[in-house]
Parts: structure tokens; C-alpha cells; sequence
């Protein structure tokens, strides 16, 4: 069992007190640390990561999150250096933040990594900056999960229009721009009702036309250090009466008024997804875009456990004991095997304008031979699950176009003809040429989030520039 300590960060979040009882009792610290009302954040990040731990775990909550489920058991089996919690934003949809379960070794690496000088990185994010500048050395990255937990929900008005103020500010690049105006347009409330929404919209108009575009650094920084000031004006000329406190009764309330809502929780209900796409089809992105839509799957896992299990024949894998699914080629050759071992599960197979596919894939094969010399254990047991998935899934080692090409035909032939008659169990999406949310939210009964698809290859990262894809209005 893992020793795990609570940091819980506060401002002038309406919720404050509720979210650390919340904490308290779904991650049950041996030791919380508080740390009220700590300006800037670049200050707050300062102290945190002088606080000297006797732990496994550090759990780093802020006070705008309310945490629904137990999060002990998952933390108390993890070993990953850092997961980033998915939450569900009052105004944003699922988005990772708020929640972060940072191992021992990786704060202490934070605390003795130097602050960079002249930084707009730092300067923006302190604390992601320093954990990505301390986890680089490591060889480690960041992992997400999904839980039950509610960000932003039941702020002050004041609280609202301050953030949403600057969130206008900091969403003037062409793609946060973006970003922002798909999430507008799922906020919709009733004419002449005040609610969350209509404060962050008249938020962002009152920044967009306080701060033109051309406007200096020192006018944006002098407009950001009096928002406080904006903020209650604003509200006064708008006659607004202010929230009262929050109380456990007013969150109780709204998970009774609001039982029907999509569970995307550890606990929650949902079916197993498995990725029948061939690698380079848009698997990478496939997995970031189901996360968003609340399943955790693995991409491609090359862990010890796994390849011992699949080249044994044994398909109930340890792995999906808390995983929701997986991608890429590791399920090609046993998806009928995972079909009967769960129940009721989706396949979604990615395809791709094969002539394209054959070259990213020549791209993507050279200089990865399935043979070659090694020293790291780790490494070892990825090259035999490359040599074994290979063998399995292409019929040879190395990249030839003649023979990719008939596995490329023959694999979707065999797809479409194994779910012929049950044609709501299969989604067939080109991820490469910009289907995305509508089409897969539909397929697994989840809202379209409001944030843009996930494009993770180098392709598909290029599509992050343009416009984003008509969405449904069915928005998380």
C-alpha cells in the first residue's frame, strides 16, 4: 500500500471547502498540506515543491475540483511516474487538469530542477514546465486517467468572469482561439437567465474588447492584475446578487437532478474498446480521442506481462483488468478472442488512402529493425513484441510495399466480413482525412467534446491548423 500525501491549492474557489473534504476522503492522505491563497502561481509552485514528504505519492488537487469517486486503489497499484486526471469542465468538456498524482522521485527531480530564466513557458505554466524539464532526464512521460471528478462547477460569478477574462487573453493564438470558440458553442442558456455560461461569454467579450490584439505586454499585465477590480464592477453594473456558499447539500442536489449524465469514472459502467487499425491508420490519435471520450486504452503496450500473455495464447490480459481497451496491431491477430472474452465490446477499425499509407509506413520502418543488439531488459522485451506482433500481423520483418499492400486489403476484408452481421459493434473511421468526434462519439454514446479532435502523428498534426470539423451539438 502506497504512502500518499494530499497538497490541496486554494484561491477564492467557491468550493474550496467541499473539494477538500472530497479529497480527504477519496484519496485518504496520511499527511495534507494546504496552500491558501499563494499568488502568483509561479510562487505557489515555489512552495509546494518545498515541502518536505515522507511518501510514495503526491497528489496535487486544486480547489476547483470536486472528486466523486475513490481514487486510493488506483493510486495505491500505480507505478507510473505522473498521471494527469481527466475531469469533466463545467465549460470545456473532458480536459486533463486540476488532479495530478506525481511520484516521490519525480517531485524531488522538480524541486532540484533549476528555474529557467526568460521562460514564456515557465512564465505561463510553471509547474508543467518544471515537471516536463525534470521528467525529460528520466525518460519518462506523463500518463492520463479518467475519473469521476467535476472542475469549475459552482464557481462564483466573480470567480468566473476572472478566469474567463483571461482565458480570452491567453486564447489568441490561431488554434487556442479555436479551441475557445468550439467550447462556446456548446454554452447555451436561456434568454435573460444569469447562469455560469452567460458570465464566462460576457467575460470573454469584456476582455476582447478592454485588450485589442495589438495591445503592449505591460497593458495586457496592468489589464490581468486588476481583473479582481473588473470583476466586481462588472458584476454591480450587471446587478447581480453574488452565490452564496457552497454546501454539500447544493452538490448532492445537482448529482440527484443530474443522475442521467455520461459516468466516465474508474467505476463507471462501459464497454471494452479495441482499435483494429494497422499502425500509422491514425492509432496514436484514436487513442488520445478515446480518452477524451473516457476510455482508458492502451496504444500498443510492450510490457513484460503482455507479450508473456499473448505469445502463451492467454487473452484475458492483466492489463485490461484496468484498462478499457487497446489499439494498434497488439489486437489485430486476437480481436475474435477478445470478442469472446468480453462481452459486448467495440471495434473501431481506422483505415487510410492506402497509397499514403504505404509511405508513412516506409517512413516509419527504417531505422527500426526487428533484430539488433541491446543492453536494457526493457528493450529486450519491446524487440521480441515487435518481432512477434510483426511476424503475427504482416508476415515478415522488414517494410516491403507488395506485401503490405495485400495485408493492408486482406485486413479489412477479414474485418468487415467478421462483423457483417453486426454492424453496430464496428466503426469504420479515416481518422486521416478528418473524421473524427462525430462519428466516433455517436458510435460509443458519448457527447462530441467540445475540444478538437486529438492529431498526433505529423500528418494529422498539420490538420490541428485548420478549421476544425463541424461537430454535433450533443457537446460534453
Amino acid at each position: 500500500m502506497a504512502k500518499v500525501d494530499l497538497v490541496f491549492r486554494q484561491i477564492d474557489e467557491r468550493t474550496r471547502d467541499v473539494a477538500l473534504a472530497l479529497a480527504q476522503e477519496h484519496i485518504r492522505p496520511e499527511n495534507t498540506f494546504i496552500l491558501d491563497d499563494v499568488r502568483p502561481f509561479t510562487e505557489c509552485v515555489n512552495q509546494m515543491l518545498q515541502i518536505e514528504h515522507d511518501c510514495d505519492y503526491v497528489v496535487y488537487v486544486d480547489a476547483d475540483c470536486l472528486i466523486l469517486e475513490d481514487m486510493r486503489a488506483f493510486i495505491d497499484a500505480c507505478d507510473a511516474p505522473y498521471v494527469d486526471a481527466y475531469v469533466s469542465d463545467r465549460f470545456r468538456g473532458r480536459l486533463h487538469c486540476g488532479v495530478h498524482i506525481t511520484r516521490i522521485d519525480v517531485v524531488r527531480a522538480m524541486a532540484a530542477t533549476k528555474v529557467p530564466e526568460n521562460d514564456l513557458k515557465y512564465v505561463l505554466r510553471p509547474e508543467s514546465r518544471l515537471r516536463n524539464l525534470a521528467m525529460k532526464p528520466m525518460g519518462s512521460s506523463k500518463q492520463f486517467r479518467n475519473f469521476d471528478i467535476l472542475h469549475d462547477h459552482f464557481q462564483s460569478y466573480h470567480h468566473v468572469f476572472m478566469k474567463y477574462a483571461l482565458r480570452q487573453l491567453r486564447s489568441r493564438t490561431k488554434i487556442q482561439a479555436q479551441r475557445l470558440t468550439r467550447a462556446m458553442r456548446a454554452w447555451q442558456s436561456q434568454d435573460g437567465m444569469m447562469c455560469d455560461l452567460t458570465m464566462a461569454r460576457h467575460a470573454v467579450e469584456f476582455a476582447r474588447k478592454a485588450v485589442p490584439a495589438s495591445a503592449a505586454p505591460k497593458e495586457v499585465h496592468d489589464f490581468i492584475e486588476a481583473l479582481p477590480q473588473h470583476a466586481t464592477a462588472e458584476i454591480a453594473r450587471m446587478g447581480l446578487q453574488e452565490k452564496g456558499a457552497f454546501t454539500r447539500e447544493e452538490l448532492d442536489d445537482w448529482l440527484v437532478e443530474n443522475r442521467g449524465r455520461v459516468a466516465y469514472g474508474q467505476s463507471a459502467q462501459k464497454p471494452k474498446v479495441f482499435g483494429l487499425g494497422l499502425s500509422r491508420t491514425g492509432t496514436r490519435s484514436l487513442t488520445g480521442a478515446l480518452q477524451m471520450l473516457g476510455f482508458d486504452c492502451s496504444h500498443y503496450p510492450i510490457d513484460e506481462d503482455t507479450y508473456i500473455e499473448l505469445s502463451n495464447a492467454q487473452y484475458d490480459l492483466t492489463l485490461l483488468r484496468d484498462l478499457d481497451g487497446l489499439t494498434d496491431i497488439t489486437t489485430i491477430p486476437f480481436y475474435p478472442h477478445f470478442d469472446k472474452l468480453y462481452p459486448g465490446s467495440k471495434f473501431i477499425l481506422t483505415v487510410r488512402d492506402k497509397d499514403d499509407w504505404l509511405a508513412s509506413c516506409s517512413r516509419h520502418w527504417y531505422n527500426r529493425p526487428a533484430f539488433k543488439d541491446f543492453d536494457d531488459p526493457d528493450e529486450g522485451i519491446h524487440l521480441r513484441m515487435r518481432q512477434f506482433l510483426r511476424a503475427a500481423v504482416y508476415g515478415c520483418y522488414n517494410f516491403d510495399p507488395e506485401r503490405f499492400s495485400h495485408v493492408y486489403d486482406q485486413h479489412v476484408r477479414s474485418v468487415m466480413e467478421y462483423f457483417k452481421d453486426r454492424p453496430e459493434d464496428l466503426l469504420i473511421i479515416d481518422i486521416c482525412s478528418g473524421e473524427g468526434f462525430s462519428k466516433l462519439a455517436d458510435f460509443l454514446d458519448r457527447p462530441v467534446p467540445a475540444a478538437p479532435f486529438p492529431h498526433k502523428g505529423a500528418v494529422l498534426s498539420a490538420m490541428m491548423t485548420a478549421e476544425a470539423e463541424p461537430q454535433s451539438a450533443r457537446v460534453a
